[in-house]
């Protein structure tokens, strides 16, 4: 039978990307159409997935003096990012679970205490060993934000404007990472601490977050699914959910961590050492460095919304693929322009790169049963991460068979490498990998929010009803 479903679910998928040319509003009267209540369960979601983008990029921004106060290379310090990733599936299994089965609020309070220790903690550190061990805890609370974050923002946002504002709330990463290059612009050489304040001042906001948080009610779609329950809150019924949604839901929960997979390789693999490649390869200053990057998320943020809006009339799948052969035509100028044109290849390869993300909230949320919501999109998102966390090391460590010139700064010699081959071939085959594994993908689009495909199920893990996916688009195995 599964041989049968493959080869059906195989059959349906060119069909199926032909654009659906959904009619949708204009963008503006969709914005109209979101309530002051969802407006502000969507900037709580927008602005916590911002300020996890910002803590993340306080270690990629800064490499090079890292690696000075450290005494080791950048592909050592790459380490520290390694770990993050790593980790993050552990924090987003935890906060998922607790947030479908609890409620949004407190996981995400109890989240934001944590991020706000462990990056003041990474400005006292003084030795490699204590930063490699804070920057591993701290993936655990990172790890917690994306699917809680995702969920309050978009669950219960009006059907046509998914699309519209999945974009705009993906485009927090982006805008997370471009406050992150902005402020490390404002300290660096500003203090006697060098790379210390950035990390101290990305401690603060969070704060404000918690209280935004604790003046929010529950989301309807949360209160709707918790009130239907049986069992609520016991142990019996939480262990029984688990063991549910994984004999439910396991080959979708598989394809979904391999989906993020790619997408992980794609933003790290063409963001996370762009900085030092730039100063490397053509000796940028920090000036002009911020200036690129400022370009590019700028980029990144308009695309995210464009793309995101876009995908809701011609489909989630499509747009993804479009956007990642789009993007593969721009890698060489992406890594080999050093003139002015260099504005316009960071600008349009970060449009099309997150003009894809822009779409991968609410298309998660769609394939993930509401009962299970945040641990589906948080674990399966995070899971995606742990597998791209070698991205980093990977591109640092093979770069360096590509030396430079050595440099002479403060008196002392300092070896560079061209990390633009790697970068270019690397990503390549991200970008041939995500258009794979999207066009073997289900899609569901304008699916409820707050019904599971299937009828509900009881908290002991009697089920009252079975079909799963009926429409071809979402395919058969996945």
């Amino acid at each position: 039978r599964m041989a049968i479903g493959t080869r059906e679910h195989l059959r349906t998928r060119l069909p199926t990307l032909k654009p659906q040319l959904n009619p949708t509003p204009n963008p503006f009267t969709l914005i109209r159409e979101l309530t002051l209540h969802q407006w502000l369960f969507f900037l709580l979601g927008f602005l916590a997935w911002t300020w996890d983008a910002f803590d993340f990029h306080t270690v990629t921004l800064t490499y090079p003096e890292l690696a000075e106060t450290f005494n080791k290379k950048p592909s050592e310090i790459s380490v520290a990012v390694t770990l993050v990733l790593m980790f993050r599936p552990l924090g987003a299994a935890i906060f998922g679970f607790m947030s479908d089965r609890y409620g949004r609020k407190w996981p995400f309070v109890v989240n934001c205490i944590l991020l706000i220790i462990f990056e003041l903690a990474t400005g006292f550190c003084n030795t490699y060993r204590q930063f490699l061990a804070v920057r591993a805890m701290f993936g655990i609370a990172m790890g917690g934000i994306y699917g809680n974050a995702a969920a309050t923002a978009l669950e219960d946002c009006p059907e046509e404007a998914r699309g519209l504002i999945s974009g705009v709330y993906q485009s927090g990463y982006p805008f997370g990472y471009l406050l992150a290059t902005v402020f490390w612009k404002a300290f660096d050489d500003k203090t006697p601490h060098g790379w210390r304040p950035l990390f101290w001042f990305g401690a603060g906001p969070p704060v404000l977050l918690i209280i935004f948080r604790m003046c929010l009610p529950e989301t309807d779609a949360y209160n709707k699914r918790h009130n239907s329950r049986n069992e609520k809150g016991t142990t019996r019924g939480a262990v029984a959910e688990i063991k549910l949604a994984m004999r439910m839901y396991w080959q979708r929960l598989i394809y979904l961590v391999l989906f993020m997979a790619g997408f992980n390789y794609m933003s790290h693999g063409t963001q996370d050492i762009v900085a030092l490649m730039l100063k490397n390869k053509y000796d940028f200053s920090a000036t002009k460095i911020t200036r690129v990057i400022v370009v590019a998320n700028i980029g990144a943020i308009i695309g995210g919304t464009i793309v995101g809006y876009s995908s809701q009339i011609f489909g989630r799948r499509l747009s993804i693929i479009v956007m990642c052969f789009l993007g593969g035509f721009l890698l060489y100028p992406y890594t080999s322009t050093s003139g002015p044109g260099i504005y316009a290849a960071f600008f349009f390869l970060q449009f099309f790169v997150h003009g894809a993300w822009g779409i991968v909230p609410i298309h998660l949320i769609e394939l993930s049963p509401p009962a299970f919501r945040t641990f589906v999109v948080g674990t399966s998102y995070q899971l995606g991460n742990l597998i791209s966390a070698a991205s980093n090391t990977i591109e640092t460590t093979i770069g360096e068979r590509y030396p430079l010139p050595d440099k002479i700064e403060d008196g002392e010699v300092v070896h560079v490498y061209d990390y633009s081959v790697v970068m270019r071939i690397f990503t390549a085959c991200v970008f041939v990998y995500v258009i794979f594994i999207t066009f073997l993908g289900p899609e569901e689009l304008g699916k409820s929010m707050t019904e599971d495909d299937e009828d509900e199920a009881s908290d002991d893990g009697e089920q009252n009803h079975l079909p799963l996916h009926n429409r071809p688009e979402s395919g058969n195995w996945a």
